[in-house]
């Protein structure tokens, strides 16, 4: 059973993170879901990665070959607290690694299989930030160790 991470972005956009977050996720062997609720905003996500400075190769999904894929960026809908995705589906490429942006649902059972499960929630929405805590009151009472980090100081820091 894996950990659950959770980034409290107060300083910078989930953009500026993610690149970092896949990188380590890669580097450990972990192929990855990367979950968005916003069709959109993935879309930008998808032309974010090709772009960034280190090669990231993903997919977005919807394509022929999204089993292969090492990131696979989703879409899912759930319930307004963020935590019953409307799906039980799981991703088609196989994720140890599952990243969530922009209040995208998870469910404690997708997670319990996963090696990581990280969280990133934009710190200065009051409804992002009660969102997320539902979510780490679900992931921590279905097993998962929960780890807190915080950019308030101008640095990662792990709080909890």
């Amino acid at each position: 059973m894996g950990n659950a991470l959770f980034y409290h972005l107060t300083r910078s956009p989930a953009e500026s993170l993610l690149p970092a977050l896949i990188g380590k996720s890669r580097a450990a062997g972990w192929r990855i879901e990367l979950r968005g609720a916003d069709q959109a905003r993935m879309q930008r996500l998808d032309e974010l990665l090709w772009q960034g400075e280190g090669f990231l190769p993903h997919g977005l999904a919807g394509g022929p070959h999204d089993a292969r894929q090492p990131v696979l960026l989703t879409i899912a809908t759930g319930a307004a607290d963020g935590t019953a995705p409307d799906d039980d589906r799981m991703a088609p490429n196989d994720p140890a690694c599952l990243i969530i942006v922009d209040g995208a649902a998870v469910r404690a059972e997708e997670c319990v299989g996963m090696d990581r499960v990280c969280i990133l929630f934009d710190g200065n929405d009051p409804a992002a930030v009660e969102q997320a805590r539902g979510q780490w009151r679900a992931l921590t009472a279905a097993g998962l160790t929960a780890e807190y980090w915080s950019e308030a100081d101008g640095r990662w820091e792990r709080k909890a």
